[in-house]
């Protein structure tokens, strides 16, 4: 087992070297062929140079080892410690499980794991560097080095300090050297960058005021000291080595980058600087320089020495050599002010090619960008998938090619796989306590001299405080170093055993076998020795868990429990023991292990049965499927019993006990399958269903559900062997095929049964399957001959199997007529075939014929007529004589045959026949008509044929629906309607139809039939003797008809009020009017001479009924009529009303109330056409009256008072409350005309300038009653100036925008002029939009009601009762009956009725 990756440890001996070479660079000419391997997803442990550990820690170590409380939680760190066999757990920190830090406590409480990790398990360690991070607080304390403000990480390990100091530790975490003094600390402030260069023999400090000096790491010497190379006052943000020793890049907090050229010339160092990108064209805040390892440096790209500048608006990419060049820039979109810039190189290998790809983010977005150099020497750059996150970055850091690093602004670690995007890991770091470079961005050490822009992205960069070596993230602590690193595959495996989550850790074994696993680290070779490695280890794994599960079963307690306890691993075992295709494994060890405990034996193998049902599992041992089969049997789970056998290879079992086993538990499929697969028996299985199910059949009984079951499998299973399939599933072996398929025909066909007794009746096979079921019986046999072959065999069998079908079935008695006519139409599709050879005697069908049409049962009419449409349907029809077949149909009354044989024939006119004498489907007909006449594809001779034909029966049709035998004649015989109606001697149903024809309610087109005036008067008549209520109702409707005639016909049947309809709509008013009067006084005449009173009450309605008509006709027509014809009309019917009254007589006094208010209803609807003198002079003018006799008329005089009373009221309150209201609106327009108004601002809601900005001679001021200001110009500009009758209408722009085309807010404005004197009112009529219309509508609806009502009763009241005093009297007391009280009021024009005295 490897340890985990240790990049840059050297051997303990290395110490005394002055420089020594990263090893991670001299090996890691694997990571370049892995990187060009089309294969991408290998990791060589090379290139992390891993060394191999001699004793790997066992699995049982791992999952046995104890948690030592005592143990302190921060863990010494192997990857820089010279230690060489360390177990790989023991120097783990618990932090990156819980995906937390800190005390142990949180640790425990925090046990829900993200889902990431339950997928990729733990990916990364971060340790703390215990030796590193005890100097630095010590160095604070002793020599006042000040808190850590930078790193620098390579083989050696530098940490600048805030008192100016920069101490190196070697790769054992020893101080090798303490660079600089606090003195020149006080002078330089604290270092603020640090960077070491290739070969670890120089660092260059830079300060936080601005001063850059240079180290020999070998001996510690000061090389340089740069106070020229920049600005003075501005600090350094980031200097930088390249790839070529003697150049160095620095940023400064003026935004500007130099590049520092160090050359030696006659012993002297000197350092020259040119400025790259001055701070005055946009701050750059982050650089990052192109490095190549080793062996990729003759990658062609590097001689351009690329650098890539972030400044706050865009990206640069330029080449420093060989001359300097801009290659790209790149804006930055959007983003918030206080993201961090953030570049980071890596070469990666796409489409086979290695190349440098820059990841720049800001903000929440990854962009990457690929860069290659094409044949010409030209640079391109390509943009690659944008990575979107949901958090804000400040730190991007490359692991390796595939895998990043990501930090967030609130201290979250997130591990990013690039190629699909997917978060592998999260980890809380807060017990880092990050240092972050705020001060130098804000360049306190001079006086704070930079922009607010570049102090704003300060507040969150932390660039000096990490730095990445090898595969090695560090990060620099206030107090600590901690360094970071993807765990190897054991390690995550191992990680997750640990915390006893076996499911995660095998299935994150699963996806490195897969080859679908991310950030995978320690796996070399080709793939399949890759896969070796694994499987040895899941199987390592599924072997202990085995025996760890068994050990850990609970002894006692619930079944369910324990059953619980082995459900959750056993499943998970044998998924992964089939994945690794190693049966032997699960059936031999894990078995062997599983069976010393019954529940987890029992469970083991019901794991099995999924496997076994999707056939993915052979080489079942029998001892297994043995226990299996047991198993199923003792837990009563018969069905999965029988799923299993069928997909089992059975020849390793006891068969005659497997049989048994079925047959006693009904599992007939997997009986055939033993019998079938297990012996190659195919007839056994046969016999043993037959003996079942023939006895009961024989003897006619009834089949139980079990036999019914049986008798069905019996039939699928015949029809499988014969068609060369196995039963239940599969193919019989090709070889075998014929064979069985002989065997199978010379059962069916035996002549008796093996253990027959002596009276059985011949061939009990075919018998029994005939009676069970015949259809499906010879379906199967039908689909076999098609199958066969001719061959002289197949076409002996089939004549041989047809010959014995017909002696069984014709030579007895006891089959249905549906029985036989399926043999028989069996056949006939049988000799209907091309290639037919079997031969079948004619007179059989005879017989069949008679059999099917003797009378002597009319029990099973239908089914024989349906079986003989089959049997003809099916090609017998060439079997009979054709004349006798039609003959024999319409004897037995067979229409459908006889449809059947006459389409045959083409005469369809007498199928018209069959349709009328089949009681099932007569109403058929007219359809049947319709579509032969109409459609295309018959002749016109048939069209002729069946029009005549119809012709002749119209009167059955007409019988049969006289709606639906309209619809046929007018579509099909408008011309002979005439003639139809002239020959129907029945008169209803001449009525019938000529209702159906002429009525538009009925639904004929009326246009499709012209007939002449007198049909429709023919009609009529008709309809007043057969239905002389719906005579007015249809004349109403009726479209053609004379008016004259059909007035002497409705005059002959004494039709009153059809008459005055006419009459009516003739134009003869007063006719109409006179008709009704007579009907009117007929009828009162009835009343006063009746004096029965059973017959008041309905004569009365009868009355008051005509009246309502009469008074209907009369309003209808006095609008067009002068005042003497008006005259005409009312008082005859006002006589005709009043004249009862004057008689006297004991009935009088009866219904005198109920005349009283009919005559007052008359007298009410007069007075809308004629005046009320009239009214008055004419009632005085009677005989009856004129003699003095007031005291009768009146309660009639009194009646049209109150009405003209109240209607006078009604008319006062209304014009009382419109004044009110006109009053009203005018003191609040002379009001809101005479306020002043206040501005909500000053300045134009439009243009949003202020109000004085111009002086222009058109421009005024417009204030809205809403507050809003604008300029006349910006108004008109917004269309909401509009011109009415020559004054200028203002809207407000802001309301009315607001509302999006609802109400307009039609604020009254004002305007002021541009001198700012006077003020003049805009003011226009008020029009309504339709929405507005349509909202007042909607309010006057929901206000209708008695309310209103009411309210003005009580108006009128409140006008002095004393003038109307009538009024009063009416309504009784107004104190006790004010409308507010009463619920029921309601407002009719016509006078309330008198109270009694």
């Amino acid at each position: 087992m490897e340890a985990a990756p240790e990049q840059g440890v050297c051997a303990a001996g290395a110490e005394a070297e002055p420089c020594p070479e990263p090893p991670a660079h001299r090996l890691s000419a694997a990571e370049l062929d892995r990187e060009l391997d089309s294969r991408s997803e290998l990791i060589d442990d090379k290139e992390f140079d891993i060394p191999q550990v001699d004793t790997p820690p066992t699995l049982e170590s791992i999952l046995n080892e104890t948690d030592d409380e005592e143990e302190s939680f921060i863990l010494e760190d192997p990857f820089l410690l010279n230690i060489d066999n360390t177990d790989t757990h023991s120097y783990d920190t618990s932090s990156v499980a819980s995906s937390d830090s800190g005390d142990r406590t949180h640790l425990k409480r925090k046990k829900k794991l993200p889902d990431s990790l339950s997928l990729h398990g733990s990916v990364i360690r971060l340790s703390l560097l215990k030796g590193i991070s005890a100097q630095i607080v010590s160095a604070a304390d002793k020599v006042d080095a000040g808190l850590p403000t930078a790193i620098a990480a390579s083989n050696l390990i530098a940490v600048g300090t805030s008192h100016g100091l920069a101490l190196i530790f070697d790769q054992n975490q020893a101080l090798r050297l303490c660079l600089g003094s606090t003195a020149v600390g006080a002078q330089y402030g604290a270092v603020s960058a640090l960077s070491i260069n290739n070969d670890c023999s120089r660092l260059l400090c830079g300060f936080a005021k601005g001063q850059i000096t240079m180290w020999d790491l070998a001996s510690g010497k000061l090389l340089r000291s740069i106070t020229d190379a920049h600005p003075p006052g501005t600090a350094i943000l980031h200097i930088k080595f390249t790839d070529d020793p003697t150049l160095a890049i620095c940023n400064d907090s003026g935004g500007s980058v130099f590049e520092l050229s160090f050359k030696r010339v006659m012993g002297v160092r000197t350092c020259e600087s040119r400025c790259l990108f001055s701070g005055s064209k946009g701050e750059v805040c982050c650089i990052e320089p192109l490095h190549a390892k080793l062996e990729l440096r003759d990658h062609p790209i590097t001689q351009y020495s690329l650098l890539a500048m972030a400044s706050l608006t865009k990206i640069l990419v330029i080449g420093l050599k060989p001359s300097l060049k801009v290659w790209m820039t790149f804006p930055y979109g959007r983003m918030d002010p206080s993201s961090v810039p953030l570049l980071a190189w890596h070469f990666v290998a796409v489409q086979n090619s290695v190349n440098p790809m820059l990841a720049f983010c800001r903000g929440d977005v990854v962009h990457f960008l690929l860069v290659k150099r094409d044949d010409t020497g030209a640079i391109h750059v390509t943009k690659q998938r944008q990575l979107h996150l949901h958090y804000d970055l400040i730190n991007f850091t490359w692991i390796n090619s595939r895998t990043a690093v990501l930090l967030d602004s609130i201290e979250k670690l997130h591990v990013i796989d690039r190629q699909t995007q997917e978060e592998l890991e999260t980890i809380e770091i807060p017990e880092v306590q990050l240092v972050y470079n705020s001060s130098h961005f804000k360049s306190l050490a001079t006086g704070g001299n930079v922009s607010e822009a570049l102090a704003l992205v300060g507040e969150k960069a932390c660039y000096q405080s990490i730095s990445s070596c090898g595969g090695q993230v560090f990060y620099l602590g206030t107090k600590s170093v901690h360094v970071m690193t993807l765990r190897s595959w054991r390690e995550r495996v191992d990680h997750l055993l640990k915390q006893e989550r076996l499911t995660d850790a095998l299935a994150l074994a699963w996806s490195f076998y897969e080859g679908k696993a991310k950030a995978v680290v320690g796996l070399s070779g080709d793939t399949s020795k890759r896969k070796a490695v694994i499987a040895d280890r899941m199987v390592e794994i599924l072997l202990h868990y085995a025996d760890r599960t068994l050990k850990k079963c609970p002894d006692q307690g619930k079944i369910q429990v324990m059953e619980q306890h082995f459900q959750d691993v056993v499943p998970v075992i044998v998924d992964y023991c089939l994945l690794l295709q190693r049966t032997d494994l699960l059936f031999n060890q894990i078995y062997d292990k599983m069976s010393e405990n019954s529940v987890a034996k029992g469970i083991f193998l019901e794991c099995l049965e999924p496997h076994i049902l999707s056939d993915k599992l052979l080489g079942i041992t029998a001892q297994v499927m043995k226990d299996l089969l047991l198993h199923f049997q003792d837990k009563k789970r018969l069905e999965n019993l029988e799923a299993c056998i069928v997909h089992m290879d059975v020849t390793s079992l006891d068969i005659q006990q497997v049989v048994l086993l079925c047959w006693e538990n009904h599992l007939y499929d997997a009986m055939i399958y033993v019998y079938n697969r297990g012996m190659n028996d195919f007839i056994s299985p046969m016999e043993k269903l037959f003996k079942v199910i023939a006895p009961p059949l024989n003897a006619g009984k009834s089949l139980t559900d079990e036999q019914v079951i049986m008798g069905n499998k019996l039939l699928v299973y015949i029809s499988c062997c014969l068609a060369g399939r196995a039963y239940p599933l599969g193919d019989i072996p090709e070889d075998l095929v014929p064979l069985v398929k002989n065997q199978v025909f010379e059962f069916l066909i035996r002549l008796h049964s093996t253990e027959g007794s002596v009276d059985e009746e011949v061939y009990p096979y075919v018998r029994t399957l005939l009676h069970f079921d015949t259809r499906e019986f010879l379906n199967v046999l039908a689909l076999t001959f098609e199958d066969f072959k001719n061959d002289k065999q197949a076409v002996e069998y089939q004549q041989r199997i047809v010959d014995i079908l017909l002696k069984v079935m014709v030579e007895n008695s006891d089959f249905t007529p549906s029985q036989v006519g399926c043999l028989f139409t069996f056949l006939a599709r049988q000799l209907a075939k091309p290639n037919n050879t079997l031969f079948v005697n004619r007179t059989l069908f005879d017989q069949v014929l008679e059999f099917l049409c003797s009378p002597d049962d009319d029990s099973r009419h239908s089914e024989r007529q349906q079986v003989l449409l089959e049997l003809l349907q099916a090609g017998g029809i060439v079997q009979f004589e054709e004349s006798r077949l039609i003959q024999m149909a319409e004897k037995a009354e067979f229409y459908q045959i006889c449809e059947f044989m006459y389409e045959r024939e083409l005469r369809y006119d007498k199928i018209i026949g069959c349709y009328l004498h089949d009681p099932v489907r007569k109403e058929e007909v007219f359809n049947y008509i319709h579509n032969i006449l109409s459609m295309p594809g018959y002749s016109a001779e048939e069209k002729q044929s069946v029009w005549q034909k119809a012709l002749e029966h119209i009167e059955e049709l007409l019988l049969l629906s006289p709606c639906k035998a309209a619809d046929l004649v007018a579509i099909h015989f408008s011309e002979q309607i005439e003639s139809i109606i002239t020959n129907l001697q029945d008169q209803f149903l001449l009525f019938q139809f000529l209702r159906s024809l002429l009525d538009p309610r009925e639904g004929i087109n009326q246009d499709l039939i012209h007939l002449p005036p007198g049909i429709t008067e023919q009609f009529v008549d008709l309809l007043c003797q057969y239905s002389p209520d719906q005579v007015l109702e249809t004349l109403k409707v009726l479209e053609y008809c004379r008016l004259e005639e059909t007035i002497q016909i409705t005059q002959k049947h004494q039709l009153h009020e059809a008459s005055s309809y006419l009459l009516e709509k003739k134009g003869d008013i007063h006719g109409a009017f006179l008709v009704m009067l007579e009907r009117l006084q007929s009828k009162l005449l009835m009343l006063t001479q009746d004096d029965e009173s059973s017959a008041e009450l309905p004569l009365l309605e009868n009355i008051e009924d005509t009246l309502m008509k009469t008074i209907a006709l009369c309003q209808r027509n006095s609008h067009n009529l002068d005042q003497q014809q008006r005259e005409a009309l009312w008082f005859p019917l006002l006589e005709a009303m009043m004249s009862p009254q004057k008689l006297s007589g004991s009935s009088q006094r009866r219904y005198s109330e109920s005349l009283k208010s009919l005559t007052m209803q008359v007298l009410n609807n007069m007075a809308a056409f004629i005046a009320l003198p009239s009214i008055l002079q004419r009632i005085l003018q009677d005989p009856v009256y004129g003699k003095g006799k007031l005291g009768e008329i009146q309660g009639l005089v009194l009646g049209m008072l109150d009405t003209f009373n109240y209607e006078q009221t009604l008319l006062e309150t209304t014009t009382n409350l419109l004044n009110h209201d006109l009053h009203w609106s005018l003191c609040n327009l002379r009001a809101s005309v005479t306020r002043g108004l206040t501005p909500k601002q000053d300045y134009c809601c439009i243009c949003l300038q202020q109000y004085k900005r111009r002086q222009e001679t058109a421009d005024e001021i417009i204030v809205f009653s809403c507050g809003h200001l604008y300029h006349s110009l910006c108004l008109l500009s917004k269309e909401c100036g509009t011109v009415t009758k020559g004054l200028m209408r203002w809207m407000c722009y802001k309301c009315n925008s607001s509302n999006k085309g609802g109400k307009l807010s039609q604020n009254f404005s004002e305007l002021k002029k541009g001198s700012g004197a006077s003020l003049a009112q805009a003011s226009s009529e008020s029009l309504l939009d339709p929405q507005q219309i349509q909202a007042f509508d909607q309010l006057c609806q929901l206000n209708r009601g008695t309310s209103r009502l009411a309210l003005l009763t009580e108006l009128s009241r409140g006008h002095g009762g004393e003038k109307h005093g009538l009024l009063s009297i009416s309504h009784g007391d107004p104190a006790t009956s004010s409308v507010f009280q009463n619920e029921n009021f309601k407002l009719h024009l016509a006078p309330p009725p008198l109270a009694e005295d």
